[in-house]
């Protein structure tokens, strides 16, 4: 391997894992991965893939066998590694939540008190409890956390939160919000300005696939008459590109609609003479 290459820590396999590599392969980084591989190295890019246990990645970063990690955030804050987040990813997106029995009535956090919690993220939930004026046993369990009320290890547990539907199949209730976690790419806090190049361009190349994601390009028929009135709702990257059609006194527009405000924006448009609106995804948008 390059001495001038740079190190990437991601979980070997999961959700975060397969969400990471669809990411790096839409910056159009080449590389393999799968089945028991520990280690891939790029053959475009300056990057060497390092897949690992989730838990060990921001130790990993921190001694600067890994330069970069990818990771979930109430992983990173549970064990409170000095690394830096250098960018919120915004998959895997979960919350850390407090559950109890679904028969159990539940008032407020106070009900906690004195009692014994099974989770595998003691630190966070027992800050939060304590922040909130409430100490309770945390028992610390690496897995399986969701079985602990219905065998007597625990009265409560708290645990990641996706959908819900795993506590719901194992008798239990969300009953409160601990941490709000996502993917974050973290990275050694002394990388080289060699290393630091390489993260500036990968950075870029992430920010350029996530624009794209957010974003609709659309085009769309409008009459000369009710261009401005048109334009007005279109803010693009700039301004909207104004065609002249093959008909006389129609034009075509295009422009980037953010997705966050797509059904209004369009509906807006419809109301303002827009017609034949065309819809398409962008794979990349580079500012």
């Amino acid at each position: 391997m390059s001495t001038n290459n740079i190190r990437i820590a991601v979980q070997k396999s999961g959700r975060l894992s397969d969400d990471s590599l669809k990411l790096f392969k839409e910056c159009g980084i080449k590389f393999e991965s799968g089945g028991s591989k520990l280690r891939s190295i790029s053959s475009n890019f300056p990057i060497e893939f390092l897949f690992l246990r989730d838990d060990d990645i921001p130790g990993y970063v921190e001694d600067g066998v890994a330069d970069l990690g990818v990771v979930g955030l109430n992983v990173l804050m549970e064990h409170t590694r000095k690394v830096d987040v250098v960018k919120e990813l915004g998959f895997s997106k979960c919350r850390l939540s407090l559950a109890i029995p679904r028969g159990e009535n539940y008032t407020d956090l106070k009900q906690f008190e004195g009692k014994s919690i099974a989770t595998s993220y003691p630190n966070l939930t027992s800050q939060f409890l304590l922040k909130n004026g409430v100490k309770a046993e945390m028992h610390e369990i690496s897995g399986s956390v969701e079985i602990a009320p219905s065998i007597g290890l625990a009265e409560g547990i708290c645990d990641i939160v996706s959908t819900g539907g795993t506590l719901l199949s194992n008798g239990l209730k969300e009953v409160a919000t601990v941490f709000q976690s996502q993917a974050v790419m973290i990275a050694n806090a002394t990388l080289s300005s060699e290393k630091q190049a390489i993260l500036d361009k990968l950075l870029f190349r992430i920010d350029s696939v996530q624009r794209g994601q957010n974003a609709k390009y659309v085009v769309l028929n409008v009459q000369e008459l009710n261009i401005d009135k048109v334009t007005a709702l279109l803010p693009g990257m700039k301004s909207p590109s104004v065609l002249p059609l093959a008909t006389k006194g129609w034009f075509s527009l295009h422009s980037v609609i953010e997705e966050n405000d797509f059904w209004n924006i369009i509906e807006n448009l419809r109301d303002a003479g827009a017609e034949g609106i065309l819809v398409l995804p962008i794979e990349k948008m580079i500012l």
